[in-house]
């Protein structure tokens, strides 16, 4: 990418999208396209058609999706199916009929086998079934890797998917209810500290692993991709009988209970962690198997209680404590 070209990063203002934003705008490059949900809807086809050719971006970030931990997954199934497939599908479609000359599709790594061999590689996609909590996210996800793989193979596109673990960092969905593991560990955490609280419920057993990345790391990654020299990005989009997927992780997971303790010491949370084990866990294990990113010279960066620390500054940089009396019971936590 020349620092000139016109870039398109659907979802710039969520986790992974503003890490993207960042990142590029520090490396230099001037010719952005941002538009706000409100002047582009891209569930709406006649909208993105028209965004396209109007602006004609000559490369596409796609991290533009519904997201959400296990309770918002379980309640509103049909939303995260529906939505996703919406957004995915009118973003990769406009991206081939404008001749976008790369496009990065972002997923996660709930697309592979609940019980899949560890660490997951990326031939093994479709090798065993989901993970029931989030399955039709998973389903979008893996249509989004067939839809990029189809294009490809029909229209000559140029079109990546880069499949990341589990993200976390400034940016993030701090909601109490229907946000992931970190962002609602820290809230609730950083609210029972300041209430003077002796307890902290986590759901689930607190048993299952989990591999994490700082969504700036995530940024990067994707940037590296994008930037591949032709033979290589070829070689990574013209698979064969294999899908245009990339795995893209740090390598290093940790049990939930301990990942809860870390975030404990950050915010200073001193009290009990208690463990709901009527709740669901999730899939037990989904550390990523990196190898071909890293053999193409890229690796994590970000050590965990380093961005953990970063990413507890951001939410209280983000919140308000409005109160009318003096009994926590009556504030509230409000993201600026």
């Amino acid at each position: 990418m020349r620092l000139s070209d016109a870039i398109y990063v659907a979802g710039h203002t969520g986790l992974l999208g503003s890490a993207l934003v960042r990142r590029l705008q520090a490396m230099g490059y001037s010719n952005l396209l941002l538009p706000l949900h409100r002047d582009l809807d891209l569930s709406d086809a006649a909208a993105v058609h028209g965004f396209f050719a109007r602006e004609r971006p000559r490369y596409v970030f796609l991290a533009a999706a519904k997201v959400g931990g296990i309770l918002a997954n379980c309640s509103f199934p049909a939303d995260f199916i529906f939505e996703n497939l919406r957004i995915q599908t009118n973003v990769i479609h406009e991206s081939s009929r404008s001749a976008v000359e790369r496009l990065v599709f972002t997923g996660s790594s709930c697309i592979y086998p609940k019980l899949g061999r560890q660490p997951l590689r990326e031939d093994s996609l479709l090798t065993g079934p989901l993970e029931f909590t989030n399955r039709p996210y998973a389903v979008a996800k893996i249509a989004g890797i067939e839809m990029c793989w189809a294009y490809n193979r029909q229209y000559k596109s140029s079109f990546l998917v880069a499949m990341l673990t589990n993200l976390y960092g400034p940016g993030d969905n701090y909601h109490p209810t229907d946000s992931h593991l970190i962002p609602a560990l820290i809230r609730r955490m950083h609210e029972a500290k300041l209430s003077g609280a002796h307890e902290v419920v986590v759901w689930g057993s607190g048993s299952p692993w989990r591999e994490l990345l700082y969504s700036d790391d995530a940024a990067d990654a994707c940037i590296f991709l994008m930037n591949l020299p032709e033979e290589q990005f070829t070689t990574l989009v013209n698979t064969g009988e294999f899908p245009p997927l990339v795995n893209v992780g740090s390598g290093v997971e940790m049990p939930i209970r301990e990942i809860a303790d870390l975030i404990a010491q950050v915010v200073g949370f001193e009290h009990k962690l208690a463990y709901d084990s009527a709740r669901p866990d999730g899939t037990q294990r989904k550390l990523m198997d990196t190898s071909r990113l890293n053999a193409l010279g890229w690796r994590s960066r970000t050590r965990l209680v380093e961005g953990l620390r970063k990413t507890y500054a951001d939410f209280c940089s983000r919140i308000t404590e409005t109160s009318d009396s003096g009994n926590w019971n009556n504030r509230t936590l409000i993201l600026k």
